[in-house]
């Protein structure tokens, strides 16, 4: 190797991308056979170098996506004017007519949204008059239990449809009276009951607001829980300071009886 110059990184770099002179090919092989360290160095680089090449190779047979070619890219900026125009009064009219149709479908849902809420308010006026009266001990009633018959018969004339006053002996509580209350336009009756505990129970009933027949439903305000349903045309809450499970008894019993009275009956007042 006499007059040669000596081995650089360039000579490396020049043998690891297969571009080194033939003249020098030897020499630098025969230097990496003497350096088994950088040998290896050498030999790491090349196998990272076949890896990158093999990834470009399949990168490039990948075709070019439509909306990349540069034919189409041409022709969609070489597109007459009106042909957008045409595009964008279309876009316009799906717009408006989207908004159409959501105001339509807001409406329907609106409709669809009332009948929860019309319970709700049915609910809090029930919840309401139990609060007010319950802790009433002079007048916790406009007429009193022991005069049941007339009771009834005021107030299924002043709701408009026939009522009776359940009999709830068998789930601890008895019939102490009841009133009128106003809902809204409308009349509604609450009749009250005691338990030998001393805690009291209401049942609100007025004419329904919403469906003709609904599931229970469960609400509690304050510790005060409560059952609603609708059923033949009647709005149903009973109301208690009780818990769930105590009450689901007491709400499945007035149900029942009221059931067990529907039909041709309860066309008379």
């Amino acid at each position: 190797m006499t007059g040669e110059r000596p081995i650089g990184e360039d000579d490396l770099q020049a043998f690891v991308d297969g571009r080194l002179e033939p003249s020098r090919y030897e020499t630098v092989k025969a230097y990496l056979a003497s350096d088994p360290a950088r040998a290896e160095q050498v030999q790491r680089e090349i196998e990272q170098r076949d890896v990158l090449r093999a990834r470009l190779v399949f990168k490039a047979q990948e075709p070019i996506p439509a909306r990349l070619r540069v034919a189409n890219i041409i022709a969609a900026q070489r597109q007459p004017i009106f042909l957008q125009f045409q595009r964008m009064v279309a876009a316009l009219v799906w717009l408006a007519l989207g908004g159409v149709l959501g105001a339509a479908g807001g409406a329907w849902w609106t409709q669809r949204s009332l009948q929860p809420d019309v319970q709700m308010a049915v609910a809090d006026s029930a919840i309401a008059a139990h609060r007010i009266y319950v802790s009433e001990r002079l007048h916790p009633v406009e007429v009193p239990g022991d005069q049941e018959a007339h009771l009834v018969q005021w107030l299924s004339r002043r709701v408009g449809k026939p009522l009776k006053a359940p009999d709830l002996n068998a789930e601890g509580y008895r019939l102490i009276g009841g009133r009128l209350l106003p809902s809204g336009a409308e009349a509604a009756a609450l009749f009250m009951y005691e338990h030998g505990s001393g805690n009291r129970l209401t049942l609100y009933v007025r004419s329904s607001v919403g469906e003709g027949e609904t599931a229970f439903r469960y609400e509690t305000r304050d510790g005060v829980s409560a059952f609603l349903w609708i059923d033949d045309g009647l709005s149903y809450v009973v109301s208690a300071k009780v818990d769930r499970a105590q009450l689901l008894p007491v709400a499945e019993a007035i149900y029942h009886q009221f059931e067990a009275t529907s039909g041709p009956e309860k066309d008379h007042l």
